[in-house]
């Protein structure tokens, strides 16, 4: 029978078990393809994780590692460990957060800052810990032939040989006092590249490459981690726009010989050493190793393959691009007999490049030379596997449309993919080892994520979390309500599509006229319209009585470099131009009201939320909450600025035209401000600067800041705060009837 219309408080949204349904992260195969595991939260505790088991022969799913059982208590994290989760945004999470797999018996689980080796059998797996100190080791990993558990702790690169149970210190030891240290990624790279490790195992085991990361020219900026009852000043190495960037050098440590080899990975035209980027490092299945970096201005993409032992340097290639180059995490190495005698010249590595101007699959030669697997005016997202039984390309991208994301397989020698998975939802993808079955991740407007264990072709062979929208799902109470957003587009000046979405109120009665709240984020690495499960915040927003409208703008992901490179060297531009031409259309519909729209976003939509107030005409929006943001790209690091800015000195006028400082005498619409005390990624500074300009120029404000968070706001009751705080701010300025569900 299905339930009556509930109400959806605040409370409720935020709340476990979580309305959205039960949601595997992490996962992974084992290496033999015979368990699926993943990390599920508990029914009452949704961000506190457990490990989980499938195995994929019987269909039976387990318990594998009961996170309370191993550390009852929460330990407290090291600064470094709560910028490696907050980089991968993970912060919220309890538990176990992360794990890896070593040999198809083995993994290895972090738990609380120590070491726990799982090893698995016919009975109950046994668990042993390896560690138990006072220091917090991080990045864990075993390595792939499963002799080694390595992790960095103190700023040092450490491993335990899990037959003899000895640990051996694989780098020099950190020197803080130089900042300097081992086998870690810097800021940059993990925020900005994704390349969250700074040391990777040979596949046999012989070899692990680090790097060693001098920070000492870097300039220190003052962070002030303000708590409820404390502040911590941190002495934070963040690379400002235009500042000089960590040293980054690569060694190879023999696990043989003990010996240890410099690799000479930097090009000799590109500038000093803080002018190039480590970008990604990668083993062939033969023991070579193979580099990519970029140059400073980020147009320059090289890769050079290393030959062990003496780690003599051959160039494998080079991309260009005359904007900026998108980085991705594509390099699959696989061996050139098993592409067959009779094949086309043999190919070492399965890439992606956007030399035609969309992502494509290509593959490489040990010399670098390509040949084009994938083409069209579409964006390949990501190559999972190559299949040698039958020489396929297994790849995740948006060929059908913009919207959804699926699975597809290519002949390696090319010709048009095959989907894979079905349409009318958008797709994650991990792949088996052997390329024979997949674990998919998809949902719908309608249908909340769903995971699967799917043969090659498609077809389901069980589910790991059906998560099937009956009486018994945590969302059923508030189904009969659910409101599914319309898509569409509209042009913008370049005569390029921009994607739109509207979600309108259930009962919407077209003769009347509704608020609108234009949720935006508008930044490059992005796509906010999509067809798949949204947030269940936009539920409460329809119900409340909102129009939710979002739209793409050029600049964001997904749709090509034409459609990203438009704001090279002038952010808040094109993007601001793009949001109008949505805002316009919204006012010519009959049903919204245009004197009631209000803005708002987070990060780089914080910063567009103020742009677009600060340049669209008076009187344009009723509202504008921004959330963390960007307030001047002078501020923001390097990697990421410089990308599409250029450096401070060379494009004086676009970084100050980027600003929102030029604008703020333009400032009319009611703003409220929202900002972490100690946001370690677009720090506090760039909203407290703005509140003594706004104040300056006598313009009033609100502001809502979070004692001890840092660029999301964690945590159950701290979201709740957050979206009272919004939502008191909407009703005020949209002067909504609507009353707060769930409010006091």
């Amino acid at each position: 029978m299905p339930h009556p219309p509930a109400d959806l408080t605040l409370e409720r949204l935020y709340a476990s078990p979580s309305l959205s349904g039960p949601a595997p992260r992490g996962v992974k195969f084992s290496p033999d393809g015979q368990r699926v595991t993943f990390l599920k939260g508990r029914t009452g505790e949704q961000d506190r994780l457990d490990l989980w088991q499938f195995d994929v022969a019987s269909g039976a799913q387990s318990l594998l590692v009961d996170s309370q059982l191993l550390q009852p208590v929460d330990a407290e994290l090291s600064e470094a460990e709560k910028a490696l989760r907050e980089r991968k945004r993970i912060a919220g999470a309890k538990g176990i957060v992360d794990y890896s797999w070593g040999t198809a018996e083995t993994l290895l689980v972090p738990l609380g800052g120590d070491l726990f080796f799982v090893t698995l059998g016919a009975g109950e797996p046994t668990v042993r810990q390896l560690t138990d100190n006072d220091s917090f080791e991080t990045d864990a990993k075993l390595s792939p032939g499963g002799r080694y558990a390595s992790f960095v702790r103190d700023g040092a690169l450490h491993a335990i040989d899990l037959t003899s149970g000895e640990e051996i210190r694989l780098s020099p030891g950190a020197e803080p006092d130089r900042a300097v240290s081992y086998g870690v990624a810097e800021f940059v790279a993990q925020e900005e590249m994704h390349r969250f490790t700074g040391y990777w195992w040979s596949p046999d085991d012989r070899y692990v490459a680090y790097t060693r990361v001098d920070e000492s020219m870097v300039d220190i900026i003052p962070r002030f981690d303000i708590e409820a009852d404390k502040v911590t000043v941190i002495a934070q190495r963040y690379p400002r726009a235009g500042r000089p960037n960590a040293v980054v050098d690569l060694f190879v440590r023999d696990m043989e010989t003990g010996e240890t080899a410099g690799i000479k990975w930097r090009k000799g035209d590109w500038g000093p050493a803080t002018d190039q980027y480590l970008a990604r490092v990668n083993w062939l299945p033969d023991g070579d190793l193979v580099v990519q970096c970029v140059n400073r201005s980020q147009t320059r993409l090289s890769r050079t393959l290393f030959h062990a032992p003496v780690w003599k340097a051959a160039a494998m290639g080079e991309e260009t691009q005359a904007c900026w180059i998108n980085l991705s995490s594509d390099f699959l190495g696989f061996a050139p007999e098993a592409h067959g005698a009779d094949s086309m010249q043999p190919v070492h590595v399965l890439t992606t490049t956007e030399a035609s101007g969309y992502r494509h699959v290509a593959c490489l030669n040990r010399q670098g030379q390509a040949h084009r697997v994938t083409q069209g005016d579409w964006a390949v997202d990501a190559v999972l596997a190559f299949r040698a039984s039958d020489s396929l390309v297994l790849f995740t991208g948006f060929r059908d449309r913009p919207l959804e994301r699926h699975l597809y397989a290519v002949s390696i020698d090319g010709g048009e993919p095959t989907r894979i998975t079905a349409p009318g939802r958008t797709w994650g993808i991990v792949m088996s080892p052997d390329g024979q079955s997949f674990v998919g991740t998809s949902s719908s407007p309608g249908q909340p994520p769903q995971v699967g264990l799917y043969r090659a072709d498609g077809s389901l062979i069980a589910w790991i979390e059906e998560n099937a929208l009956d009486e018994t799902h945590a969302y059923a109470p508030f189904l009969a309500e659910h409101a599914v957003p319309e898509f569409g587009t509209l042009p913008a000046e370049d005569g390029q599509d921009l994607y739109y979405s509207i979600l309108k109120p259930p009962g919407f009665d077209a003769g009347k006229q509704y608020p609108v709240i234009v949720e935006v984020y508008g930044g490059p690495g992005v796509q906010t319209v999509v067809n798949e499960w949204g947030r269940v915040s936009d539920q409460f927003y329809a119900r409340g009585g909102y129009i939710l409208f979002r739209l793409d703008n050029r600049g964001s992901a997904n749709r090509g470099k034409a459609f990203e490179d438009v704001i090279h060297r002038r952010t808040g531009g094109p993007e601001v131009r793009d949001q109008m031409v949505g805002v316009d259309w919204l006012k010519s519909q009959p049903f919204v009201d245009a004197s009631r729209i209000a803005i708002q976003g987070w990060s780089y939509g914080g910063y567009m939320t103020l742009m677009t107030i600060l340049q669209a005409p008076k009187g344009t929006f009723a509202a504008a909450a921004a959330g963390a943001p960007v307030t001047d790209y002078r501020l923001y690091d390097t990697f990421y600025t410089e990308r599409y800015l250029d450096t401070p000195q060379d494009n004086p006028d676009g970084y100050e035209a980027g600003s929102v400082f030029p604008y703020i005498d333009r400032l009319t619409t009611p703003l409220l401000l929202m900002h972490g005390m100690a946001d370690d990624n677009v720090t506090f500074d760039n909203t407290t600067r703005l509140m003594a300009a706004l104040q300056d120029k006598g313009k009033l404000f609100e502001l809502m800041t979070y004692p001890g968070q840092r660029h999301g706001i964690r945590g159950e009751k701290l979201q709740v705060h957050l979206m009272k705080t919004r939502m008191a701010f909407l009703e005020r300025h949209l002067k909504q009837s609507a009353i707060i569900k769930g409010s006091p």
